[in-house]
């Protein structure tokens, strides 16, 4: 039976990719810091799914913690044979108005921990000839916002570096790049769901995971949810930067 972590497992898109792990017949291994959430949500799915689940709790700005998360990728006697890189970190307020060791912890979970999970997590499927990551990046990537945005632009450029390089080897590295997702990722920064951005652009995390997972089945490097995000994407290609800059308030309010 094939085994899965997943960071941020214990609500929004993460919670979800465990979700329909489980369905499929996975074991996880979930990662969160709410020791006692994650206990819940694992107890639930084994008695909603029948799988193994493993709690690992963790805060992945700290690198003691993050170190025994790379740990249990890297053990070659427990293989982990998918890693969902989807821990997040979101700041409402502009660079400036960030305290400086704020912004340093949000890079510290969208890559330092993206880049260091991967690498312990790489070794062991490149020996099996099997296994992927799923890094969920966001569509901020294509798009300036920010050190947000920086963020996802170099998870986006890792991923399709790291699918180039270990496909032949039987491994899948897929780039998730989602918009706005209906989950509790924005009111924990308190930020309006109905003011900030319009309706038709707030997606269901229910679907977006089960596309991002046929996205994945397929080998595909990168997954772009839905047709106006993909729109969006290739729109960000042609319109001029200082234009798509005006657009940086967008999710903020």
């Amino acid at each position: 039976m094939p085994t899965a972590l997943v960071t941020g497992a214990t609500a929004g898109i993460g919670l979800e990719f465990a979700r329909q792990l489980a369905a499929r017949g996975d074991d996880l291994v979930l990662v969160a810091r709410d020791r006692g959430r994650l206990a819940g949500v694992a107890e639930d799915l084994r008695t909603s799914y029948g799988v193994g689940v493993e709690v690992l709790p963790a805060d992945l700005t700290s690198l003691d913690e993050l170190a025994t998360v790379e740990a249990r990728l890297a053990d070659r006697e427990r293989p982990v044979d998918l890693l969902v890189n989807n821990a997040g970190f979101g700041l409402k307020e502009r660079f400036l108005d960030n305290p400086i060791d704020v912004e340093q912890a949000q890079q510290d979970v969208l890559v330092r921990a993206v880049l260091r999970l991967t690498h312990a997590a790489l070794g062991g499927m490149v020996e099996r000839g099997r296994g992927g990551v799923i890094n969920v990046s966001s569509v901020a990537a294509f798009l300036p916002r920010g050190t947000y945005s920086a963020a996802k632009a170099w998870v986006n450029s890792f991923s399709a570096w790291a699918h180039a390089e270990y496909a032949a080897q039987g491994v899948t590295v897929m780039a998730l790049c989602p918009g706005f997702v209906k989950t509790e990722f924005h009111e924990r920064l308190g930020i309006d769901r109905d003011s900030s951005a319009p309706k038709a652009l707030w997606l269901e995390a229910d679907r977006l995971v089960s596309e991002a997972l046929a996205d994945f089945d397929k080998g595909r490097a990168m997954s772009i949810p839905s047709k106006r995000y993909k729109a969006i994407v290739a729109g960000s290609r042609v319109v001029p930067r200082g234009a798509l800059q005006r657009l940086q308030s967008l999710g903020r309010k």
